[in-house]
């Protein structure tokens, strides 16, 4: 932990940081200044105030969106904001997980026991899963971090991906891993485990989970 991400973190107490900030990281994608302030309920002035500041914390992103209209009178650039890739974490004394995880994802590889994982991983989701009390499966994957939300008729996709460093050091193992734990977590839910499938999408997590047939 550094003292970069404690000054980060601490700007979302500001309760409007803080709403700018979920306005951005929940639509999944850019957003302008007027669709983050209407959000927030405030200022298009005071939001991009507050989003620049989230900017420069590293907490989000920055860009230009060309406007659809070319040539003479088409207006300039809007601003756009977006989450950005790093992670923050913050444990006092500082916690190491991420070196850990690392080292037993090469010692998985290294042994070929790939598919002993996958069963580990899925025999911890159905723990997870039978821990969640009946809850929507929804509610549950919320609380571990995937950020689930509805796709149209396609069900559930995942703006985060918990493991989303690893991943990119060992993207077959983890994915397969974090595959074998949403089916895991749905059987110990009580729901059908083959919902959840390998779909991976720019910017967000490979797991999907299609609807159900009550859905």
């Amino acid at each position: 932990m550094s003292d970069d991400d404690l000054d980060a973190l601490g700007l979302l107490h500001d309760p409007v940081r803080r709403s700018l900030y979920e306005a951005v990281a929940g639509r999944g994608g850019e957003v302008g200044r007027q669709e983050a302030a209407e959000a927030a309920g405030v200022s298009r002035t005071l939001a991009g105030h507050h989003l620049d500041k989230l900017v420069e914390a590293g907490l989000l992103e920055s860009g230009f969106r060309q406007p659809e209209r070319k040539g003479p009178g088409s207006g300039r650039p809007a601003k756009v904001y977006r989450r950005a890739a790093g992670e923050r974490s913050v444990s006092l004394p500082p916690r190491d997980y991420a070196t850990l995880a690392s080292v037993l994802a090469d010692v998985v590889e290294g042994l070929g026991a790939e598919e002993r994982a996958e069963r580990a991983a899925r025999v911890a989701g159905e723990r997870l899963g039978r821990g969640g009390g009946g809850r929507p499966v929804e509610e549950v994957l919320r609380e571990r971090g995937y950020e689930p939300y509805a796709d149209g008729d396609a069900g559930l996709r995942m703006r985060n991906c918990p493991f989303h460093v690893l991943s990119r050091e060992q993207p077959l193992l983890v994915c397969s891993m974090n595959l074998a734990l949403c089916q895991g977590l749905l059987e110990g839910l009580g729901e059908d485990p083959g919902r959840a499938r390998l779909d991976p999408r720019p910017g967000e997590c490979c797991v999907a989970l299609s609807k159900t047939n009550e859905d």
